[in-house]
């Protein structure tokens, strides 16, 4: 396709040290950001279909998984991290254009998430039972969020295998395959939720009456059919990745699986500090979840409705953030610092101007958004508040979302890590805990709004004197 082989084309002045114009690095993000966008979006549509699906049979319903979310979150960004130690490698070793040992890389890294994933799987599935009644839920929701979460932890390496493998694939360059990986899912989701959490009833097609076959599972079916989606998509992610890929395709020559200390040294260098930050900040998010869980039922499911419809408008800051980490990476890679810091402003400048305007879009659309996903007017009240308190956080959301990618493409991930802990632990929970209790869930959302803005601000301040030399110089001594 012809946007292919001007993005190949750009990508490679990269790699060959050849000067790049503004408006060519432009384009280059444009390129990687869309796509990237749109696998997001596509994913936050596969969970508000989920949701809205739920939704339909009432707020008990939703607050079974509204109240496993940020557990999920939890288990979710583990992955990710794990992911990321090896795909930002890679990014660097195809910038320095050295393929073969990136395909390295990537066998030791297919063994490493595999193993990390199934104990990370077992543990969960080990407390699930458990879970719901600790996170403070009541005796009605908590058996139907077990077995949801029970089925998401036995599919983590299916889910991990999924970031993996698109994150492997982004690293080279190639966004096209995640995102219509992401359609893919999500159509599939569709598909098969709804036959499996409603039950066999009569739906008018084209005009006539006929009975749809369904198997009446509930919660248990819609966490079963974005398991089985998830499964697909992964299945043709990874194919692509290690038997079609130009770049890094395991039939172009033969290596180990089993890691070696290097390889492993260097994923830790990244992953740790993503890891760990990732697993404070969403023990951050399960201590919100125990704040809002005594305000009742409604506003359960009113945050898990609200956190949704807000996804729209953030996760295209994370289709540019993967964008940047990929030219960021590159560009390391290839020794071109320069190159690198105006990659970043351009993708953070790209990143707020985006949620800005879906920031607005989410103020005026919310009514219509919450109608959608839920019957409860009371639910539907609360969501409508909050999502337009989020909307004036969005701009700076955005500045920490693309700059923390920027970050994460430079292999610098321990200071930006401590920055994000400070401020959700530092202002978002001390804030929510004081106001939840005399303005309910409308206080917890107010904290949300200010600690985004706090952290949006010292990510820019933090790109503002990032002394690049530095840490390539750093990085090198990794190598």
């Amino acid at each position: 396709m012809k946007s292919d082989k001007k993005k190949d084309a750009l990508l490679s002045m990269i790699r060959l040290g050849k000067p790049m114009t503004l408006g060519e690095q432009a384009r280059l993000v444009m390129f990687l950001a869309t796509p990237a966008i749109l696998a997001q979006l596509t994913t936050t549509m596969m969970q508000y279909i989920d949701a809205s699906m739920v939704g339909s049979m009432g707020a008990e319903a939703s607050a079974s998984i509204g109240l496993m979310e940020t557990t999920m979150w939890l288990l979710g960004s583990i992955c990710s991290a794990t992911a990321a130690g090896f795909y930002v490698q890679v990014s660097h070793q195809l910038g320095s254009n050295d393929p073969a040992r990136a395909r390295s890389t990537l066998r030791q890294g297919i063994m490493s998430v595999l193993v990390v994933s199934a104990l990370l799987g077992l543990v969960s599935l080990a407390v699930s039972p458990f879970l719901p009644t600790w996170l403070g839920g009541n005796s009605h929701i908590t058996p139907t969020a077990s077995a949801y979460f029970a089925i998401v932890a036995t599919a983590l390496p299916i889910f991990q295998f999924s970031i993996f493998g698109a994150g492997m694939l982004r690293s080279s360059g190639n966004m096209v395959v995640p995102s219509v990986m992401s359609v893919v899912m999500m159509s599939l989701d569709v598909v098969f939720n709804f036959f499996l959490i409603f039950p066999t009833r009569p739906v008018e097609l084209f005009g006539t009456q006929i009975m749809m076959p369904g198997m009446g599972l509930g919660v248990v079916g819609a966490a079963i059919g974005t398991v089985s989606a998830e499964l697909v998509a992964a299945s043709i992610t990874m194919y692509i990745l290690c038997f079609r890929s130009k770049e890094l395709s395991l039939r172009i020559d033969t290596g180990r699986f089993l890691p070696t200390w290097g390889v492993v040294k260097r994923a830790l260098h990244i992953s740790l500090p993503m890891g760990l930050q990732q697993t404070i900040m969403c023990s951050a998010y399960v201590m919100t979840t125990i704040i809002i869980a005594p305000l009742g039922t409604f506003a359960i499911a009113a945050n898990s409705f609200g956190i949704i419809i807000e996804s729209l408008c953030y996760m295209p800051g994370y289709g540019i953030a993967d964008a940047a980490t990929t030219l960021v990476g590159q560009s390391m890679g290839a020794g071109r610092h320069e190159l690198m810091k105006r990659f970043a402003w351009l993708s953070v400048g790209l990143g707020v101007t985006v949620m800005a305007v879906m920031g607005v879009v989410m103020y005026v659309g919310a009514p219509t958004a919450m109608a959608m996903m839920t019957p409860a007017e009371e639910v539907r009240r609360l969501g409508v508040e909050v999502l337009r308190i989020e909307a004036f956080a969005e701009p700076m959301f955005a500045a920490a979302i693309v700059s923390y990618g920027v970050f994460v493409g430079a292999a610098k991930t321990l200071v930006p890590s401590i920055m994000n802990l400070i401020s959700i632990w530092g202002v978002r929970i001390s804030l929510a805990a004081m106001l939840a209790p005399s303005m309910g869930l409308r206080g917890v959302w107010i904290a949300m709004c200010i600690e985004l803005c706090f952290r949006g601000l010292i990510f820019l301040v933090k790109l503002k004197f990032w002394n690049i030399q530095t840490s390539c110089k750093y990085y090198g001594k990794d190598q």
